[in-house]
């Protein structure tokens, strides 16, 4: 195991202390989440934790089912006690870039339904400013897709349909949309481009997650960061 990897692991770890008994947890999804939700299994064999996961993705559901976490849906519990996810790019002041895993839209509804968003990485995924060597992920309806393009070349961004490394075509999300992944560079505005990429008709949702991270435990070579929201 790389020391990345065994560093997600030991964040994951800890992040899952935040979770107690009669909890319903938003589960994220990647390889970071994973190892939450593993843990959270885990303790519900060894310990007797009672726990029920909102998935964030059909990855998680997966993941879960296999480590015995039952599920349940927003529908039956609109608000959740606690999510948990990773993140592709993490500034000083907790804002985030997710979608690596094509999950952004269900991974926000889910992050923004939880009384507490803890966020598990390594210590690479902090940056000092969003974008920076990061595209942003964004989900687009089909039908839109070439005018919901031309419109974020307008705003300054270089998209990039994700195509599938797995069969011929785009990625389609489980909400049956395209991921348009831009290249907007380093941001100085990170919000002002949140609200015009929302308004671009055809525009699900974005990578962007501002303002949501209560906390983020960030896994090093030689220990745990804990950075918390001001």
């Amino acid at each position: 195991m790389t020391w990345r990897e065994e560093a997600k692991r030991r964040v994951a770890l800890e992040a899952v202390k935040h979770v107690e008994d009669g909890f319903v947890v938003g589960l994220g999804s990647g390889s970071t989440a994973a190892y939450v939700i593993k843990e959270i299994g885990r303790r519900m064999l060894q310990e007797g934790l009672q726990v029920l996961g909102v998935p964030s993705s059909s990855q998680a559901m997966m993941v879960a089912v296999r480590s015995g976490v039952p599920l349940t849906s927003l529908d039956e519990n609109p608000v959740l006690d606690l999510a948990i996810d990773g993140a592709d790019q993490i500034d000083q002041k907790l804002n985030l870039i997710k979608g690596g895993g094509g999950a952004l839209t269900r991974e926000k509804i889910v992050a923004s339904a939880a009384k507490q968003f803890v966020v598990v990485a390594d210590e690479t995924k902090l940056v000092e400013k969003l974008g920076a060597d990061c595209r942003v992920p964004v989900e687009v309806l089909p039908f839109a897709l070439a005018a919901a393009t031309a419109d974020i070349k307008e705003l300054g961004g270089k998209p990039l349909l994700r195509e599938s490394k797995g069969k011929v075509g785009a990625v389609v999300t489980d909400n049956g949309n395209y991921v348009v992944d831009v290249d907007f560079g380093a941001m100085t505005d990170a919000e002002e481009l949140n609200r015009l990429l929302k308004l671009i008709p055809g525009v699900i949702e974005t990578g962007l997650f501002l303002g949501m991270a209560d906390l983020v435990y960030l896994g090093k070579q030689d220990g745990i960061t804990r950075l918390e929201k001001k």
